[in-house]
């Protein structure tokens, strides 16, 4: 195990043991124990008390993000030619059908995300092997499979995400970057956990918001007080 840096030390010192945060409070103190040089992404860690391994307690959902997420988000829009002119104008990076879809069979995935339309499907069903494992699959649910392929790309570049709990209940995405201002992170993690509150499943029984955690890429996680999230 590598030894911690001054500054990493320096860091883990302002987060007192045991103590739940508000939002507001670790979203002013994820900046301040981040000792990374690049911008760092912001991420928030839900764990859900919820069984995924039930249909009827699966969570899943998307949200769009007050401030975005401070990435450069690369799409690709699989769509006929009647399309290409609106996925162009609303901001895709790359658009077309049969050369991408022939790219992506020979391994290509550069890319973040990929809006396609209902119609199209059928020919991208034969890709999952490769966007599967990779979280590239467009999906209904997520807007990434639609008629309306302007505004699906215009949606996805100002900041809107998908997420999915994971096998062991836990919800991760990243909400922005460091180099946001502490109200912006904050407004961030808010619409993100108020999101998740949303989508509540019935048959979840119990303490359903179980413990919330916000972190830097490279730092340790603040653990926030679930309570305030809804404090103005």
């Amino acid at each position: 195990m590598s030894k911690l840096t001054k500054n990493q030390k320096l860091a883990l010192g302002k987060i007192e043991a045991g103590k739940a945060y508000t939002l507001k409070e670790a979203s002013e103190l994820v900046k301040e124990i981040t000792t990374s040089k690049f911008d760092a992404s912001v991420d928030v860690d839900v764990r859900l008390g919820v069984d995924p391994r039930k249909a009827n307690q699966m969570v899943r959902g998307v949200v769009s993000l007050p401030h975005g997420t401070g990435k450069q988000v690369r799409v690709l829009a699989l769509c006929t030619p009647d399309k290409e002119a609106e996925a162009t104008a609303a901001g895709a990076d790359y658009v077309g059908l049969d050369e991408y879809i022939d790219k992506i069979k020979g391994g290509w995935t550069d890319i973040d995300v990929i809006i396609t339309m209902p119609s199209i499907m059928g020919k991208i069903g034969a890709l999952g092997r490769v966007l599967g494992p990779r979280g590239l699959m467009p999906n209904p649910k997520s807007g990434t499979v639609t008629n309306e392929i302007g505004n699906a790309v215009k949606d996805v570049k100002q900041g809107k995400i998908d997420f999915k709990v994971d096998k062991t209940g836990i919800v991760h995405t990243s909400i922005g970057k460091v180099s946001f201002n502490a109200d912006q992170i904050r407004d961030n993690a808010k619409e993100f956990i108020s999101t998740l509150l949303k989508l509540k499943p019935s048959a979840a029984k119990g303490t359903y918001i179980k413990s919330i955690y916000l972190s830097s890429t490279m730092s340790a996680g603040i653990k926030i007080d679930p309570k305030s999230v809804e404090e103005n």
